[in-house]
């Protein structure tokens, strides 16, 4: 493995994606594996275990919608300095990371520490998994400072052409929390059995070793940022530049998680069961989605690059094998959960009630491969152009026009099933939609040519 970084405006374009794709690919791979790891070793504990942590999910997202957004921002802002030569700027950007992932994580745990029980009641909680589910969030937002910096500094990592050394912080956290697992939630050894406080520790735990890995990479000489104390300073100018593309990005996040609030309280109405299943869908069919962002991941910087470079056909070259390849990958994974779906199922619980309701929810679920992967790399190309508003316009467009609609009407039609619909159709809806804006956005980057 090779840390040497690469060119952004002149390899060739296919293995350029790829090697600016791989180890992001791996890295999510990775993560959506010890996700699943997760919620593998707490189906031992119970169905309710899962459910708790289902509860949770939406909440770490809305935490983790800041350290996305952020980095979004961070990561788009010094592609596009370090392609326009500005370079100076791109390493201040990386100290303004620093700063704002310490405030934002003690302001996380105050938070969770003084409003848990009220957090997870508005985000669905029923009060049969209430204490499970207090258990786990309000400690795993003690990791909160470290997973923020980690999240931000990876796209930092990626947009300097460094995308091996962004993989390797993602797959030691996710090994950390996959060894840790079982020995902390089933008690292995000398370790007491701790089921889903156990999970949080692990968690908690990877965090603090994925933090202090990022800053070892960010800090070291071949880092193009050469860390110094004075970047440290709150620079206004940068910050402002940061959310200019990152806080459509953290909305964009932050929306996600009130989707999974509407996700929890109409299937509220079906048991935890129901809830439980939403979570192995996710998860499941996260191991597809991890793959599309981290091709999202590789395509940003090079977009960004070649923004800053003027190379606009290359740019629009990027995006369109980007999507030839993801339009590919999800037919086939798409074919692959339809046929194997009970299967799949099996690997992951034994509850016959909670197999009976979770085969067709994924067979459902997983039809909306087959149009997400174009969204996602065209979402990613106007992210790179420093168009977060527009990203998140189309995104915000799509869940609150279609999804959360079609999540409280389709129900009354088609009973549980019409929850796990509202996926697939509102994703079909969105990629007219988005098509429509990037054929605009090839037409104004071609006069620009």
């Amino acid at each position: 493995m090779t840390n040497k970084a690469l060119d952004l405006g002149r390899e060739p374009i296919l293995p350029l994606l790829l090697k600016m794709s791989w180890p992001s690919i791996a890295a999510m791979l990775a993560l959506a594996v010890y996700n699943l790891i997760d919620t593998f070793w707490l189906t031992r504990v119970s169905p309710e275990a899962i459910a708790a942590l289902t509860i949770c999910f939406p909440i770490q997202m809305i935490f983790g919608a800041i350290g996305v957004g952020t980095g979004v921002g961070a990561g788009s802002f010094a592609a596009r300095m370090f392609g326009a030569g500005k370079d100076v700027k791109a390493r201040q950007t990386a100290g303004q990371v620093i700063i704002l992932s310490v405030i934002f994580g003690f302001l996380i745990i105050l938070l969770t520490l003084l409003y848990d029980d009220l957090i997870l009641k508005v985000f669905g909680a029923p009060d049969e998994i209430l204490s499970l589910s207090g258990q786990y969030l309000v400690t795993v937002s003690f990791g909160s400072p470290f997973l923020l910096f980690m999240m931000m500094s990876n796209n930092l990592l990626r947009a300097e052409g460094r995308p091996y050394t962004s993989m390797v912080v993602v797959l030691v956290m996710s090994i950390v929390g996959a060894i840790l697992d079982p020995i902390l939630i089933l008690g292995l050894g000398p370790f007491p059995r701790m089921g889903i406080l156990g999970a949080a520790i692990s968690a908690v735990i990877a965090y603090v070793v994925a933090g202090m890995l990022s800053f070892y990479y960010l800090q070291s000489k071949s880092s193009k940022y050469d860390l110094r104390w004075q970047y440290l300073l709150p620079n206004m100018d940068i910050i402002y530049a940061i959310y200019q593309t990152g806080f459509p990005s953290l909305i964009m996040n932050l929306f996600f998680g009130l989707v999974m609030i509407v996700y929890n309280h109409v299937l509220g109405n079906y048991g935890p069961l129901a809830i439980a299943t939403l979570g192995l869908c996710f998860r499941i069919n996260g191991l597809v989605v991890m793959v599309l962002f981290g091709i999202g991941h590789g395509v940003m910087p090079m977009v960004g690059f070649n923004e800053g470079a003027r190379l606009y056909d290359r740019l629009i070259e990027t995006v369109n094998v980007a999507v030839k390849w993801t339009t590919i990958f999800c037919i086939a994974s798409f074919i692959l959960f339809e046929i194997f779906a009970h299967s799949i199922l099996t690997l992951f619980t034994d509850d016959a009630r909670l197999i009976e309701i979770a085969v067709p929810a994924l067979r459902i679920f997983v039809s909306m491969l087959l149009l997400i992967g174009p969204n996602l790399v065209w979402i990613n190309m106007f992210i790179g152009l420093g168009k977060g508003l527009t990203s998140m316009t189309l995104l915000l467009m799509r869940d609150a026009l279609f999804l959360i609609p079609m999540i409280f009407i389709l129900p009354s039609w088609f009973g549980l099933n019409g929850v796990w619909m509202a996926q697939p159709l509102s994703n079909l809806m969105a990629f007219f939609m988005i098509l429509f804006w990037t054929k605009r956005e090839f037409s104004t980057i071609r006069l620009h040519h």
